[in-house]
């Protein structure tokens, strides 16, 4: 192993050697990447420490990854050094090329320019307003779960659709169900789609006629077309005479300043799509998986099911009932410990950088990995154990600030993490009072795509309570 002293390298970066992954001779750990690469980023910290290289595919089209897993290397990617890590990879290019260049992707003056226009929407006094749509869709979950066949549910599919109906309505309003109806079936193609690409060492240009590009072009089209449609009667309605509307899309229509004007119809699209793609998978993921967890672990399900009793009684939830449910807070951020949407996180560095005493050089693809760090035993004593009272505020405090970022962190951190956890503590109050969750399909495998995935289904068996 190299020597862990800092010192100048002749590429001039300062620290030590970063530690290498052993893998195949000629592809590297290619086929573990293909095959588990949560599981070989989890290998690597364990053999080689916080900071570790992986190489993936042959001479010439080799990918050299540097993995950051210490919570203090975490900070320093995302925020502290933020301007030296930027979203130039193959990957964010593809989701780019995909679904626009929207807030998730877009950089510089773009990005701020952004952020300027959207920012007023995203106050907690402004999403604090959705809850009752997250109310109502939970509430018509709900409803059909009650035609649930031998009483089992397949909860991945069940939050995706509650997830993707709320940040639906809440971006289109009435324009709910040919919008769910063509990201149901488009969505997946595209992802799909830039997952490939994002992961192949080559790839052949998007112009060609392969049947991947062709089917791929298709649901890009339709996908376009339906937010077009909706953007292009929205600018024509102007305002009712019972005021401007309220969804999110007549908001962004409307967003302006005289330093950044507003946004075109393209970049209203561009928006958009990047709501859709990241406002419902990432909640849905933790919603499911809340429920799988709840499913296998009785007592905490008893204990949380309880708190929402004894607060809500009969009503609806709230904004307000946020603070007023600790544990189930507690359940939902456990949850994302283990479960985090985004289990990987990508940067490409600017410059030579140390990263916790490690020599990054220019240029290079570097990777923060939640998965990782939030299973690190410096930070999470016996990690693989589902133990809500990690999040104890007293817990809490004791951690460094980065130990768990499921939302990512610095001045890229998600704009709607306030939305996430609102729609995600009401939700699982009113499924909880509805039903008692029992897991049926204990052991879930999991992939990183876009957002974390389960592979295969995530079933539970639901028995009524009669709330």
């Amino acid at each position: 192993m190299a020597a862990v002293e800092s010192r100048a390298r002749a590429d001039g970066t300062a620290g030590a050697e970063v530690p290498s992954l052993a893998g195949n001779p000629l592809l590297g750990s290619l086929f573990d990447l293909k095959a588990d690469s949560l599981g070989t980023y989890l290998r690597a910290r364990a053999q080689h420490g916080d900071v570790v290289r992986v190489t993936a595919g042959p001479p010439g089209l080799r990918a050299e990854l540097y993995c950051v897993f210490s919570a203090e290397g975490a900070q320093q990617v995302l925020a502290a050094q933020s301007a030296n890590f930027r979203k130039d990879n193959t990957f964010y290019q593809e989701i780019r090329d995909s679904f626009g260049n929207g807030m998730l992707t877009s950089q510089d003056e773009d990005y701020l320019r952004q952020r300027r226009l959207v920012q007023p929407l995203f106050t907690k006094r402004r999403v604090d307003g959705y809850a009752g749509a997250v109310a109502d869709e939970t509430q018509a979950t709900l409803t059909a779960w009650e035609q649930a066949p031998g009483g089992v549910v397949d909860v991945s599919d069940g939050m995706m659709q509650l997830a993707l109906r709320a940040v639906a309505r809440i971006l289109f309003g009435t324009d709910v169900d040919a919008t769910v109806d063509v990201v149901d079936r488009c969505f997946p193609v595209i992802t799909e789609y830039v997952l490939r690409r994002g992961y192949s060492p080559a790839n052949v240009p998007r112009s060609w006629p392969t049947p991947g590009n062709r089917r791929a072009a298709a649901a890009m089209d339709e996908l376009y077309a339906v937010c077009d449609r909706i953007i292009a009667e929205r600018r024509g309605a102007g305002t009712a005479d019972a005021g401007p509307a309220e969804d999110l899309l007549s908001l962004l229509s409307a967003a302006g300043s005289t330093q950044d004007g507003e946004f075109d119809a393209a970049e209203l699209r561009d928006q958009v799509l990047i709501f859709l793609l990241a406002g419902h998978e990432t909640t849905a993921t933790s919603l499911a998986f809340s429920l799988h967890l709840l499913g296998l672990h009785p007592e905490h399900q008893a204990r949380a099911r309880e708190e929402v009793v004894r607060v809500l009684g009969d009503r609806t939830p709230g904004a307000a009932d946020l603070e007023r449910l600790p544990y189930l807070t507690q359940v939902l951020k456990e949850a994302m410990r283990l479960y985090p949407a985004a289990p990987v996180i990508g940067r490409s560095s600017v410059a030579a950088t140390e990263v916790a005493g490690h020599a990054i050089p220019a240029g290079a693809d570097v990777i923060v990995a939640p998965w990782v760090t939030h299973r690190h035993p410096r930070y999470w004593p016996d990690a693989e154990c589902f133990d809500p009272d990690r999040f104890t505020p007293e817990a809490e405090a004791q951690r460094p600030r980065y130990a768990w970022f499921p939302f990512g962190g610095g001045p890229r951190a998600c704009i709607g993490q306030h939305f996430s956890m609102l729609e995600s503590v009401i939700a699982l109050a009113m499924l909880l009072r509805a039903y008692e969750f029992e897991a049926v399909d204990t052991d879930v495998p999991v992939s990183a795509g876009i957002t974390l995935r389960a592979e295969g289904p995530m079933r539970c068996r639901i028995r009524s309570l009669g709330g």
